[in-house]
Order: structure tokens, then sequence, then C-alpha cells
């Protein structure tokens, strides 16, 4: 019997990762998820956005308000997740990330900080706002290549 040859590529496997691990977030209005992998195709680490360790996400807002009840003060980013979920930080040097929306300019410097050299993103959702551009430009600056991702999203029909 031949080898199947309808299996999913490994930009389509990183990415279903990507996807999965953002249906692990509790933010009501946006799931991210990320995925780290090495040159050899090896996950080294994955994240999605949600409250740091340790901090009761039922006590801490989930809205997007202004001053100190706003969620964006306190969620933890996919990216950063997976950055700071990698057991051994040396083991993201030259990695390359999946998430599943580009990031914003603060994942970038952690991006570039910690060695990934290519960011593979799904949607770009804010890319007119001063955030997205400020990334964008930072990736350029520090050769960090970025691929918006085109490939399907895996799915499996459980009827």
């Amino acid at each position: 019997m031949p080898k199947r040859t309808n299996y999913i590529s490994w930009d389509e496997y990183f990415m279903g990762i990507a996807v999965n691990s953002a249906m692990r977030s509790k933010d009501p209005s946006t799931q991210v998820g990320a995925c780290i992998v090495n040159p050899m195709n090896k996950v080294v680490s994955i994240g999605y956005n949600g409250m740091p360790s340790g901090v009761d996400d039922d006590q801490v807002s989930w809205e997007p308000k202004e001053g100190l009840d706003s969620k964006y003060l306190y969620v933890a980013h996919a990216e950063l997740n997976a950055i700071l979920n990698a057991k051994d930080g040396s083991a993201l040097q030259n990695t390359k990330i999946y998430v599943t929306l580009f990031p914003c300019n603060e994942c970038a410097k952690a991006i570039i900080q910690s060695g990934v050299k290519e960011v593979v993103y799904q949607e770009d959702k804010y890319k007119d706002s001063i955030a997205s551009q400020a990334a964008k430009k930072l990736f350029t600056l520090a050769k960090v290549k970025t691929t918006q991702y085109k490939g399907r999203l895996p799915h499996i029909d459980y009827k």
C-alpha cells in the first residue's frame, strides 16, 4: 500500500498548534496562539494570551476599558508566553514562531531579543496601528523574516 499523499505540511502542522493554543485563551474578544519551532521542525515552546501564572483570572478584568480595569495591563501575549515557557532560552536561537495574529511592537522586541529569526503569522488585524507598524520596522531592522501564512488550517470533521 502506498503512503498517504494528502498529509499536512510543516507550516500547516505548526499553525494548527498555534490555532489550538489560541483556543486555550480565556480572553472574550481576542484569542491568540503561538508555536516556536527549531530548524529541525521540533516544537520548542507554545503559548497563548492570558493572565500570568499565579494570577487568578477571575480577579482581574477582561474588559478592554481604560485605566486600572483594562485587561491590556494584565494579559501576557501569546508570543511572550511562548518565549517565557521555553525551558532553555538558548534553544530559541534561529527558531521560527508561528502566531495567529501579527505581533505587537512589545512582542516584536521579545521575539528579536530571544533569537527568533522568522515570524509566520495568520492574520494582520491591526496592520494600520502604530504598534504593528513599529513591529514591522523592528523586524526589518533586526532582519527577522515575516511571512503571512497562506496555507489551509487543518480541520477534522467529527460527525
